[in-house]
């Protein structure tokens, strides 16, 4: 299936959007659970007693703050002191064999035969991580898009090293088909085309997307043909020519009423200049966003990487998840991720899943949005649900550029949000007997727990549901082996790559991620029991 150059408008959040699901109490569990999530012999009963103890001795490190907030400098100094190979072996055999599934494929093997046999399935990540000081900083001038920091971000050379990541993406694709068939492959945008190329697409859409709410006076996300036929003689000086041929394609059940999904999949950024051309105000947000030639050229270039990836994941039967990246690089990514899914979302089962970031305040509504356009385009909609790992730095960014941050208010604003949005893709995909996919991706037991009620309410069969379970590789065992060898769909993000490559991407995340800290107090707990029932079996 070849690219074509055309770009649907993400689903970024206007205020002419769906009103997202009010926040609920969670999902009350009335029975008992399939699946003992309190079993330390499942979730543990594969390690070795130095497994064990490793595991024990790693996480109590990581619940030290100190020590994972200055990680990185932490092992500088060690290989100042010990020297890069000593440190580089050290870590090896602990954090890199506990989190990491190995350096390349073969390595992989062992640890995906035994996620196997516990009924966990992989998703495979080749991990490569750059310097956090290279990320891209804007002025609230320059750029009106939220800006948070990522999990892992690429170093960006040349055209011709992302040409060279679509190979490494399409290795790990394979990867997957080779050892873990029924599995998953990660994919970062990001490593496929400029990053400032990117913010530029995403001002773009976002400039686009405010534009309807010009003509969308009342906020209630309708437009009357009149009221759009009104405006756009006021915004731009070709009405007399465009509106003929525009009218009939935006209202195309001829109700009388334009909606910003209709004007969405007809606004595109190559549509732009033509726009901006026609444009009363010249200097306005819109003009100053518009891509010129050369950009629009590098977007379509970036477009077919992704289309040539995603091509390679068909064939080989492997599905695809889009990593959710910075709040200003999201719209892009948003744009792309749709229009990879009206093409390969249309067979049996959806071949692209795209991530929700449900700590954002407009995650519901995005949600809501790309649902509804899936259903009107006839494709499966799949949703990694997340809940973001970055509140600290997305609110510190807000507050020095003077922007209403993106995060919401409180934790429990976001777990509510990530168990509404939860439901809400399950029930539909009951209710509506749609081939749609959600991916659970979370350590939080109490979200876990409210899916398996879920499901088991609905009478859902464990392994057909279209429901995966997802934890990180090391983490979360309690979760990850009771699930699987319950019969759900389970599933481990599992990273690979060199130590020297992988290392920066695992301290990262610890250091960002307060969510998968936040569960290692409960794992040492289960971790201690498992040691202390081996060792009154030894006596």
């Amino acid at each position: 299936m070849s690219s074509t150059t055309s770009f649907s408008t993400t689903s970024f959040s206007t205020t002419t959007a769906m009103s997202p699901p009010s926040p609920s109490s969670s999902l009350s569990i009335d029975k008992a659970l399939d699946v003992d999530f309190t079993n330390p012999e499942t979730a543990f009963g594969n390690k070795s007693m130095f497994e064990l103890i490793r595991s024990y001795t790693i996480f109590s490190l990581c619940t030290v703050r100190p020590l994972v907030s200055n990680a990185d400098k932490v092992l500088s100094l060690s290989k100042q002191v010990f020297g890069g190979t000593v440190v580089d072996a050290v870590v090896k055999q602990t954090f890199f064999k506990h989190f990491c599934g190995g350096e390349t494929v073969d390595d992989l093997r062992p640890c995906i035969k035994l996620l196997n046999e516990n009924g966990i399935n992989g998703i495979l990540d080749y991990a490569a991580e750059n310097a956090p000081d290279d990320a891209i900083v804007t002025s609230p001038e320059d750029q009106n898009i939220e800006i948070n920091q990522p999990a892992r971000t690429y170093d960006y050379f040349s055209e011709e090293q992302c040409d060279h990541h679509v190979e490494i993406f399409k290795t790990c694709i394979r990867a997957v088909k080779e050892v873990t068939p029924h599995g998953f492959a990660a994919l970062k945008i990001t490593a496929l085309g400029n990053p400032l190329l990117l913010e530029r697409m995403s001002t773009a859409i976002v400039e686009s997307a405010r534009l309807f709410d010009r003509f969308d006076k009342s906020g209630d996300g309708l437009v009357t043909v009149v009221n759009f036929e009104k405006v756009y003689r006021e915004v731009f000086t070709d009405a007399e020519e465009r509106l003929p041929d525009l009218i009939p394609r935006l209202d195309a059940n001829g109700d009388g009423l334009i909606d910003y999904i209709e004007w969405s999949k007809l606004l595109k950024p190559q549509d732009l200049p033509r726009l901006v051309e026609n444009c009363v105000n010249k200097e306005g947000p819109l003009s100053k966003a518009c891509p010129n030639p050369e950009e629009l050229e590098l977007m379509i270039r970036m477009r077919e990487r992704l289309f040539d990836i995603a091509e390679c994941a068909a064939e080989n039967n492997v599905r695809l998840l889009i990593d959710a990246e910075q709040t200003y690089y999201q719209p892009a990514i948003d744009n792309l991720t749709i229009s990879l899914m009206k093409a390969f979302n249309t067979g049996d089962v959806p071949v692209i899943f795209n991530t929700y970031q449900c700590y954002l305040k407009d995650a519901a509504t995005r949600v809501e949005i790309d649902l509804d356009r899936a259903k009107r385009n006839n494709y499966h909609f799949a949703a990694k649900l997340v809940r973001g790992a970055y509140m600290v730095a997305e609110r510190q960014r807000a507050k020095e550029m003077g922007y209403e941050s993106p995060i919401h208010d409180t934790i429990e604003d976001t777990h509510n949000c990530y168990n509404n949005l939860m439901q809400k893709l399950i029930e539909d995909q009951h209710t509506n007997k749609t081939s749609g996919e959600v991916m659970v991706a979370s350590h939080n037991k109490d979200s876990i727990e409210q899916a398996v009620a879920l499901l088991q309410e609905l009478g859902k069969d464990k392994e057909k549901s279209g429901v995966h379970f997802a934890q990180l590789l090391g983490m979360r065992d309690d979760l990850s082996f009771n699930l699987g060898n319950s019969g759900y769909s389970a599933m481990k993000y599992v990273p690979y790559g060199k130590v020297e490559e992988v290392l920066p991407y695992l301290i990262r995340r610890a250091q960002e991620n307060s969510d998968i800290t936040a569960g290692m107090g409960q794992e040492i707990v289960m971790i201690k029991k498992e040691i202390m029932r081996r060792v009154g079996m030894a006596s």
